[in-house]
């Protein structure tokens, strides 16, 4: 009898699998549909008042029938990303949607064929290392610092970076990593699960939604304007907030446009993830370039806080891959198992650049280096009328083409590129801001006047 229930039960679940597949097939072929209306008529694809609806109907009909909200969450989230993923590839399709990399393989390729290009496409500075970094290269060979360390990282590193940051930081609770995007992709990985969601402020550094897809988040967007000079709204983010938000993802100084927040929106921000027991993960790679006022998430003690950072950016050390994340021990130990799998760990002789480094140099110099090079940026951006945000922090400009103009980001860029110069478009950071380019004031004032000049003949 029991066998003949269990054979009618496997048979009902396999009918209402088979309707689910059903239906869920439809609904895409329905996200398909408006993903070509959106791209036709030059609207973003995501919309979250929309999702917010839709998500506030599914945890209702959860209540009602008694299925867990959480779960039913999740497997919302995981259609809307599917759907979104679905018209992001009409959006691609329609405009060769680029990225800064994109640009830099491109001005590479150009490069190879005898072409000259000024690059102002990548965060990556023209000035060396320290030059006691030269001399530890050798160090390391002649110390026989050339095996494998720890996951977590070599102590003397760790006990280095945690002494920097003081706010009572142990070494324990530091992770040297493969720079700084292996430190997101560790967090996302070891920290989010499928169906999990997270909410990212844009403009945004796409690495924060490729590592999100890639271990099946769902990256939430929460927007902000030129008009509003960069400033989240903390009542959208409150109402984004959902039982699948697991993280709050911030980057400040901000790449790309150089906004810094002030104490009193950080201190809102922390709230949040506080009261809905969230991770905040901090992205702090530009700190060194603050220059204004900068508070790092690690001083308001928020335990389920991660902060990032590298030696990438204020030491000039882009290609040692050295970063480091900040967090409780618990959550450094889970990071460190993605970090054990992937790739063992950091070289020990970068690591050994990144100690010296760190204690015997200054980045301030390097600092007010790249304010006067943003200063230059900015001057020669008022002349020629574009509209944009005066930096605080970091190494880019974020400027808004004229009015006049009609042409979207990646035209202009690709036009500049047959000019010989290399800037990164405005949408690699966010589908709605097709507008904008990104400068980076990584070269030489010289070189940066030349590029300014192309930049002007492009756009007039």
């Amino acid at each position: 009898m029991e066998e003949d229930e269990i054979n009618r039960l496997r048979s009902e679940i396999r009918d209402i699998t088979e309707k689910i597949m059903y239906e869920v097939h439809k609904r895409m072929q329905i996200s398909k549909r408006i993903g070509e209306i959106k791209s036709k008529l030059n609207v973003d694809v995501t919309d979250e008042k929309v999702e917010q609806d839709i998500r506030k109907s599914v945890s209702k009909l959860a209540k009602e029938i008694g299925m867990d909200t959480e779960f039913s969450g999740k497997l919302l989230s995981i259609i809307l990303t599917e759907s979104v993923k679905l018209q992001q590839r009409q959006q691609y399709d329609r405009t060769q949607r680029q990225t800064h990399l994109g640009i830099f393989m491109k001005a590479k390729q150009l490069e190879a064929t005898g072409k000259k290009v000024i690059h102002m496409e990548v965060g990556e500075p023209d000035y060396p290392p320290p030059k006691d970094v030269k001399s530890a290269l050798i160090k390391s060979y002649e110390s026989s610092h050339y095996h494998y360390t720890e996951t977590k990282g070599i102590l003397k590193l760790r006990q280095a970076v945690a002494n920097k940051v003081r706010n009572s930081t142990k070494e324990d609770q530091v992770i040297i990593t493969a720079g700084a995007r292996f430190a997101v992709f560790s967090a996302f990985a070891s920290l989010l699960r499928i169906g999990d969601e997270i909410i990212s402020i844009e403009p945004a550094w796409p690495a924060y939604r490729e590592c999100a897809d890639f271990v099946g988040a769902k990256t939430n967007l929460l927007k902000t304007t030129l008009e509003q000079e960069w400033i989240p709204d903390e009542e959208t983010l409150g109402n984004m907030i959902n039982t699948s938000t697991k993280m709050i993802v911030i980057n400040y100084p901000n790449n790309p446009t150089g906004k810094v927040l002030d104490d009193k929106i950080l201190e809102k921000i922390v709230s949040l993830a506080k009261d809905n027991n969230m991770y905040l993960l901090s992205d702090e790679v530009y700190s060194d370039y603050a220059f204004n006022g900068f508070k790092s998430i690690l001083e308001y003690g928020y335990d389920k806080s991660i902060m990032i950072s590298s030696f990438s950016k204020g030491y000039a050390m882009t290609g040692f891959r050295v970063g480091y994340a900040i967090a409780n021990t618990d959550i450094v130990d889970k990071m460190a198992k993605v970090q054990a799998t992937a790739l063992t760990s950091v070289a020990e002789p970068m690591q050994y650049c990144a100690l010296t480094a760190l204690e015997g140099n200054d980045p301030s110099q390097n600092k007010k280096k790249m304010k006067k090079r943003l200063d230059l940026i900015c001057n020669r951006l008022r002349k020629i009328s574009f509209s944009f945000f005066e930096p605080e922090g970091g190494m880019y400009v974020y400027p808004k083409f004229k009015n006049e103009i009609q042409d979207d980001d990646v035209t202009i860029v690709e036009r500049l590129l047959d000019l010989g110069v290399a800037v990164a478009p405005g949408s690699g950071f966010g589908d709605s801001y097709r507008r904008f380019i990104r400068i980076s004031g990584c070269q030489s004032e010289n070189v940066l006047q030349q590029g300014l000049d192309r930049i002007e003949a492009a756009t007039y």
